[in-house]
């Protein structure tokens, strides 16, 4: 399985938004996050960066 975390980067840190993402859906301007434990969380941000070697996905 290759399940992501989600960070936000504000104030020029990266703040942790979920752990264990593994669904990234666009829903208009903004973006729904699905961990492995069924948990959903909709992201007022744009995708900054995505590292699969590192399991990070990046939102500013």
């Amino acid at each position: 399985m290759c399940e992501v975390n989600a960070y936000i980067k504000r104030d020029g840190h990266e703040v942790l938004v979920m752990e264990g993402v593994f669904v990234v859906k666009p829903e208009g301007d903004k973006v729904l996050l699905e961990n492995i434990f069924g948990e959903q969380k909709l992201v007022d941000a744009k995708i900054s960066q995505i590292s699969l070697m590192e399991h990070k996905i990046t939102f500013q």
